[in-house]
Parts: structure tokens; sequence; C-alpha cells
């Protein structure tokens, strides 16, 4: 026991400046790395480290990959916009069968109906089966779920892994929806291969989680609230977790998960190997990153900057605050003219989502809605029946932001603009997926005028067309914010006070001795 916690502590990076130690690398087909530390106490030294040996920490490269550089994976990459920074980067899979999945894989693809990866599939494989690091940054829409579990489940087949307490795979998303949605691919390999998952996310009913997680489960899917629940009171354990997976990290941590993702990274073996997917790479994504990864590989599809997908034509509307419902059902007209595929309605407030529910039901469209304030039963069976086409419209918070992978979104309607751009383009973004094409309708009145010239960054980058009441709207926020620090400068700015003044202008003339 005492050894497990030395060779944790000497991992540390503030642990290992002050002692210091020597790594032999052995580059065969696993590398190994001896921690030899040099404690001068005595104690330490005799009760501890005679006559035994710290673990090997092993890389988890649980299946071979070819990693020669050729100018056609060059071209590939150029070619889809990959940007790769790292060091040994194997091969793109661009064909599933010329690639180095196991035979079991294959089939279960060809199952699947997948014939031809995805772009962050195509590079994402490969590295994420050589067992290095991984930080993937692409849009939403883009196949990120096989990207990760794939190699998971060759991961737990390679390895072949016995029933025990506690997962192999581990996946954190910030969503309950975006759970279940990962949750439902990884049901695949359960019927097909054999594999356990389980799904774990507050809302739901916990004594049935914690049954699956104590009969035993290959894959846990986790928010990291509801993991660290079972964490704390020892329901489950990751001491057998060696693939991490942090999906929609951005989105995490703008929900101020970062504790809890802290504190279940911490419970996890040294020999692990951890993924992390986002559609964008701020400060705190990269802050995270360092923390834990060590080194990785980073792989870029398409800017590391904010982008919307060029799919998507975004249509901005301009409207006085009491228009608003006006031209939301001038739009909703429009949409229902061009065939009414499936519409996604975004509000910022519940309040919002139970009147334009009411709103559109009372108009004859078939809408139903979702919030936080529904239970898990009722939001699963809203989602189900927009899946299945048996309702066309959704109104939603952004509970269905990320995550909510349905097909035939052909229209997104901002009736509230978000709060920020990253909301925005994630927002836009449950259309136009797969290379489909689709159309956003957002609203905005003199309320968001704070957000308007970001939006208009966003409209250029993806070369929307950008009206003209955008424009004013943006430069009568910045005359607004301009009259506003002219006055509260002019606030702060000391009165003349002609006492004062007049009695420093008499001083020289006075005569010290005098007084």
């Amino acid at each position: 026991m005492a050894l497990n916690v030395l060779t944790r502590l000497l991992k540390r990076k503030e642990l290992s400046k002050l002692l210091p130690y020597k790594r032999q690398i052995l580059e065969t087909n696993v590398f190994h790395t001896h921690i030899i530390p040099k404690v001068q106490y005595s104690i330490l030294h005799n009760q501890i480290l005679k006559g035994t040996k710290l673990r090997e920490i092993q890389s988890l490269r649980f299946y071979s990959v070819k990693t020669e550089q050729k100018k056609e994976d060059d071209d590939y990459r150029s070619d889809n916009s990959i940007t790769v920074i790292g060091q040994d980067i194997p091969s793109p899979f661009v064909d599933i069968e010329a690639s180095g999945f196991p035979e079991y894989i294959k089939t279960f693809l060809k199952m699947q109906g997948i014939t031809k990866p995805t772009v962050i599939q195509s590079q994402g494989w490969p590295i994420a089966l050589s067992g290095k690091n991984f930080v993937g940054i692409a849009q939403t829409g883009t196949g990120k779920t096989l990207a990760f579990l794939l190699p998971a489940v060759v991961h737990i087949k390679e390895n072949k892994a016995k029933k025990g307490r506690g997962p192999i795979v581990l996946v954190l998303a910030p969503t309950r929806e975006l759970a279940r949605q990962i949750e439902q691919v990884a049901q695949d390999f359960n019927e097909q291969l054999g594999i356990r998952c389980a799904c774990i996310y507050g809302g739901a009913n916990r004594s049935k989680q914690a049954a699956q997680l104590q009969a035993g489960v290959d894959i846990v899917i986790a928010t990291p609230g509801r993991l660290n629940d079972f964490l704390i009171t020892k329901t489950t354990t990751l001491s057998r977790c060696t693939y991490v997976v942090l999906d929609e990290a951005d989105r995490m941590l703008d929900m101020g998960f970062e504790p809890q993702i802290r504190q279940a990274l911490e419970g996890v073996p040294l020999e692990r190997q951890i993924l992390m997917f986002s559609a964008t790479w701020p400060k705190e994504v990269r802050t995270l990153a360092k923390d834990y990864l060590g080194e990785f590989v980073q792989v870029n599809v398409g800017s590391t900057e904010l982008s919307a997908n060029r799919n998507i034509q975004q249509i901005v509307h301009v409207c006085e605050q009491d228009e608003k419902a006006e031209k939301f059902t001038e739009i909703m007209h429009k949409i229902s003219g061009l065939g009414f595929g499936k519409t996604l309605v975004f509000t910022n407030t519940k309040k919002s989502v139970d009147y334009l529910e009411r709103v559109l039901r009372g108009n004859g469209w078939p809408a139903l809605g979702i919030h936080g304030d529904r239970t898990q039963l009722q939001r699963d069976m809203i989602i189900n029946k927009f899946k299945t086409g048996k309702t066309n419209i959704l109104v939603a918070t952004d509970v269905a932001a990320r995550g909510l992978d349905v097909d035939g979104v052909t229209h997104v309607v901002n009736y509230d603009y978000p709060n920020t751009s990253e909301d925005y383009i994630h927002r836009i973004g449950r259309t136009g997926r797969q290379d489909n094409k689709g159309i956003s309708h957002s609203i905005l009145t003199e309320e968001n005028a704070r957000q308007a010239k970001d939006l208009i960054e966003v409209l250029k980058e993806a070369k929307q067309d950008i009206p003209q009441e955008l424009y004013d709207l943006a430069r009568s926020f910045d005359i607004t914010k301009s009259t506003e620090k002219f006055y509260k400068k002019k606030s702060f700015q000391k009165p003349y006070n002609f006492s004062n003044n007049a009695s420093k202008r008499w001083n020289r003339f006075r005569n010290d001795r005098y007084y």
C-alpha cells in the first residue's frame, strides 16, 4: 500500500522537482519507465524501498499501428484541413478494410453500414490505438463518439479484461442528453461484442444505477456530478480504469465541472490513456490537458478558433422586443411552407419554453418542449417522439444544445439569442450534420446588442450574408458604451475649487519669516 502511494507521489510534478530520479526508456513495442528515487532518509529507505522494486509504468500501446510518414498522408491531411501536433503520428485510416483494426471491428462497422470514416475518425483512430494521449478539436456532428468508442472496445478486448469491480473505460459528458446519446451507440457493442455498458447521470433512479455498477461493467458513461456521488459512497471505483474520455471538455468546464473532473481523474491508475474531445480550444481546456495528459497528440480538424458549420445557412432577424412573438410566428410560417422538416426552437428560460409550446400548439403545429424541470422520463419520451418524427417541433433550453444527435433536423430557430457565441454555434450545430444542409434563424433585439459584434465575426468567418440592421445594432451598443464611459469618467473628476486654488496662487508671496 505504501509502495503504491509513493509511486503516485513520485509521478506528481511538484514532488518530482524535489526528489531526483532516473528514467530508463527502452524503445520496444512497449516502453518501460523505472523510477528510482534517491531518498536520503534511512528509515524510509529501509522500510519501503529496501528489497523492493517500484512497479513498472507501461504505455497502453495495445494494438500495433504504422507510423511511417508518407506523402499520401500529408496530402490527405491537407485536403481535409487536418493539423496534427505531436511526434510519431500514425497514418490516418482512409479505408476501413485496409486499416489496422482487428477483424471483429471491421465486421462490426460493416454491420453498421459504415464504409468510410469521418475526418476526425480517420486520424483519431490510429492515434488512440497507438496508446497515446489524444486531444481532438472538431466541430459538432463530425462522428467524435465512434472516434473514441471503437478504440475503447479494442482496448477492452485486446487486454482480455475480466469481470471486476469498477469500469475499464470511463466516458465523461457534460449533460444527461449527451450521456444518453453516447450510451445508445455503446449499446450496439453490447449486443454484438458482449461489451457491458452503464450510463449514470443525475435525475434518474440512483439505486438502479448503483446495481448496474456493482454487477460489473466494462464502460461507464457518466456526468461528473453523479459519478463523484458514486465514488464518494464507494459504490464503484476507478482503480481498473485505464481508458478515459472527456467529451465536450469545453462545455464541462463552462458548466463548472472542473473540480469533479479533477477529483475523478485522481482516482484512475497511472497507467491510463486519456482522450479529450472539444469543439473549441480555450485556455481552461489547455490547462486541464497540460495537468493530466502530459505528452499528447493534438488533432485539429479545421480551425481551433470559433467557427460555425458552413453547411448551415444562417439568417438573422433584428426587431423590437414587442415584435418578437410576431416575428417568430412569421419564421415558423415560412419554415412550414418549405415542407416542415424537424425544427429545433431554442430559448434561454424554462418559462419561454412553456410559452412557445402553448403558442405553437395553439396554431396547430405539433410541438413539445423540454427543460431542466421536466423529469428524465418526460425528457426521454419527448426526445424519442422528436427522433421518430411523431412530433416535428422541439422547443428547448440549452439542455438540447449539445449531444442531441437527431437525423433530419432541417431548421434551428433561436427565439432567444444565447449569451455566448460558443452556445450559438452549438445550437445551430444541431442541423447541417454529416455534410447535410441546414438553415438557422436567430431573432435579436436591442437587449442582444452586446452579442451583435461577436455574431458578425461568426457570420463573416462562415461567409454568410450580414444584414445592415445587425451592423446598426452593434454600432448602437458601441455608442452606448462610449457614452457611459464618458459620463462615468466625468463623474469622477474633482470639482473646481476656487478657494484652494486662490490660496495656492498667493502662497508664492508668502514669507515664512512672518508666520
